[in-house]
């Protein structure tokens, strides 16, 4: 078998075998086959696209390129979401603790920020004290007694993964449906869960722009899901504004605090609700929907939810009390106000734009070594749809002096008013439970 050969075959649009890809993902972990071979190869791919079975093949040979965790000394069912990144995400510390009280088992390991959006680890690490490094006996206990832990990974997970992404990235071979699916999903299947809800997020703050692009990933990430033999359920959920009103680290889990007290905004509670609700149908822990968005109710408004996260936070070493003391956080030294210049209504928020402001203000990173601040960030006051007069408040900034001009002059801009009337905008746009 010839790497020339197979790039060929790829180039012409044929079909690769399960043994042409395990020589090609096992030659280039090994180092025996070199960057620019598989480069030729991704780019061929991109061309050319794979079909199912080619990217359910890539994905377990990634997925078996190295360690998988082995959920199995958990009793329960133990489920895992993913959220393919947005402006003002912080989903997950909403979800998790909301399904670990209705008696399902959170064992996930997520990753850090990168550009425009935002990562678990790192609203996580602005509780003081909080640590996402954890051991794997503690990280299985803590699983095993409070149903929900939420770390960054520690097993050498998918190595072929982390190789072909870096070759993507600097090859301008990111873009394709079947590569991206097949990275997403080998992490999530190494991960260990039983069953995984995928979040894609639509819109200009999303990797996908457009709801056609995005039932096709989620179509693929499904398909490879179920050939798999995991339960999996995508949701298209709406990027085209911020979600909720915090941009920013610490600001986001206080906003994730006020939802699991029942105060969240109401895009963000909304979706929170319905991805919790789908993960009780999926499992079979609810009958049908009713059932699930009344137990997801109760279990925020009897403060068990609250109480899981509190419990997450004292399990890794975070102080609890900034549960119902925010000031433990810190604030940032300066509160800007960006206030509407027209009558109208809220036509557009350049979402791309909203999460790069945060990332100049220090609140995101341009490359992976960039350090954090994590008191920095925004608050968006308003929606699309929203009525608003002159001089009324659209955002708030949260500064301590970096970029300061620029993020004021960009974030004035992200918002478009219009003389004409705006529709509210869906936060769910489609749920995809079959391939």
């Amino acid at each position: 078998m010839r790497v020339v050969d197979i790039i060929i075959k790829k180039k012409q649009g044929g079909i690769l075998t399960k043994e042409e890809i395990h020589f090609i993902i096992d030659g280039y972990v090994k180092g025996i086959i070199p960057d620019y071979q598989v480069s030729a190869l991704l780019m061929a791919i991109c061309f050319n696209g794979l079909n199912n079975e080619e990217q359910t093949n890539l994905t377990m040979e990634m997925l078996n390129s190295g360690e998988k965790i082995d959920l199995s000394t958990i009793d329960g069912i133990c489920v895992d979401k993913h959220s393919t990144g947005g402006v003002g995400d912080k989903t997950t510390l909403v979800v998790a603790p909301v399904v670990a009280a209705c008696g399902l088992k959170i064992a996930k390991m997520s990753g850090r920020g990168l550009g425009h959006t935002g990562g678990t680890l790192d609203k996580l690490e602005s509780i003081p004290g909080f640590t996402i490094s954890v051991e794997p006996e503690k990280f299985f206990k803590q699983v095993r007694e409070i149903g929900i832990a939420v770390v960054g990974q520690t097993a050498n997970i998918t190595p072929a993964d982390k190789k072909l992404y870096a070759l993507r990235d600097v090859t301008g071979t990111v873009e394709s449906v079947g590569l991206i699916a097949s990275s997403i999903m080998s992490k999530k299947l190494a991960s260990g869960a039983h069953s995984i809800l995928l979040d894609v997020k639509v819109g200009d703050g999303a990797f996908m722009k457009n709801i056609n692009d995005a039932r096709i990933l989620a179509k693929a990430m499904v398909s490879i899901g179920e050939a798999c033999g995991r339960k999996t359920v995508a949701m298209l959920t709406d990027m085209d504004q911020p979600l909720g009103e915090a941009v920013g680290n610490s600001l986001e889990v206080i906003e994730a605090i006020e939802t699991l007290k029942g105060r969240g905004t109401p895009d963000f509670q909304k979706l929170c609700h319905e991805i919790s609700a789908e993960m009780l149908l999926m499992t079979g822990t609810a009958n049908d929907k009713e059932e699930a968005m009344q137990l997801v109710e109760e279990k925020i408004q009897n403060g068990e939810a609250l109480e899981k996260f509190r419990q997450m936070i004292s399990y890794q070493h975070g102080n609890p009390e900034v549960i119902n003391n925010y000031d433990l956080f810190g604030k940032a030294n300066k509160v800007i106000e960006v206030r509407s210049d027209k009558d109208g209504y809220v036509d557009k928020i350049k979402t791309l734009q909203v999460g790069n402001v945060a990332m100049l203000l220090g609140a995101g990173r341009a490359t992976k070594d960039e350090k954090i601040d994590p008191v920095v960030g925004l608050e968006i006051k308003v929606k699309v749809g929203s009525k608003v007069s002159k001089n009324d408040l659209l955002a708030k900034i949260y500064s301590n002096g970096k970029n300061e001009e620029e993020a004021i002059r960009k974030l004035k801009d992200a918002f478009i008013v219009s003389d004409e009337f705006v529709e509210e905008q869906n936060i769910i746009l489609d749920i995809i439970t079959k391939a």
